[in-house]
């Protein structure tokens, strides 16, 4: 399944994204909240990250999708759904990755508004949540955006004890809170016409 926004097509991963998904986990600062820094092991990818979405598509039309400009078809980077599993509810995880050169601009809002909509509309899941560390706060914005709400904190021993401001969060969105939104973004604008345009809320920041 392809998915396309106003600046992205998204499409399933292939084996031949692997060098571009290498490439990007070896940018320390893509990695920072991830591992501290370390890249992934090609091996890793090639054996277990990839293989394992592939798996997720087939099996429950989840997975990694990649991320590439729509103009001219660089890469990007991914973002994926993963089906939970020891979890009996109807229910995903959303997560993302982006090419450095490109934070900042939007893209990520853009792409996880199209995979929420996918979430609730096609494979009808009742929960979408994300995670990230608590000082990640460039990913905490996209998943408020996105109309996430804040569900979990959760801490170390070492945070709690040394206040280290670490931690991680978690965040989610309930089909009935996002069929709320989407009704309401659909309203017609009940403000008068005066010949201007009116300003907006611009969800791809």
């Amino acid at each position: 399944m392809i998915l396309e926004t106003a600046r992205l097509r998204l499409r399933p991963v292939a084996s031949s994204d692997t060098d571009a998904l290498v490439r990007l986990d070896s940018d320390p600062a893509v990695m920072r909240f991830v591992s501290g820094g370390a890249p992934t092991p090609r091996e890793v990818i090639e054996d277990w990250v990839v293989p394992r979405a592939q798996a997720e598509y087939r099996a429950h039309r989840t997975g990694m999708w990649t991320a590439t400009d729509r103009i001219t078809g660089g890469f990007l980077g991914w973002f994926a759904l993963r089906t939970p599993r020891h979890s009996n509810c109807a229910e995903l995880e959303l997560s993302y990755r982006l090419c450095r050169h490109v934070w900042g601009h939007g893209l990520a809002t853009e792409a996880a508004a199209a995979l929420l909509r996918m979430s609730f509309q096609q494979i009808c899941a009742e929960r979408v949540f994300a995670s990230t560390m608590a000082v990640n706060m460039p990913s905490r914005r996209v998943m408020e955006k996105i109309g996430m709400r804040l569900s979990a904190i959760r801490m170390s021993t070492d945070d709690v004890v040394f206040g280290s401001g670490g931690g991680e969060v978690e965040y989610e969105l309930l089909r009935a809170h996002w069929e709320t939104m989407t009704m309401s973004w659909s309203q017609p604008d009940p403000r008068p016409w005066t010949g201007g345009r009116h300003a907006v809320a611009d969800l791809t920041a």
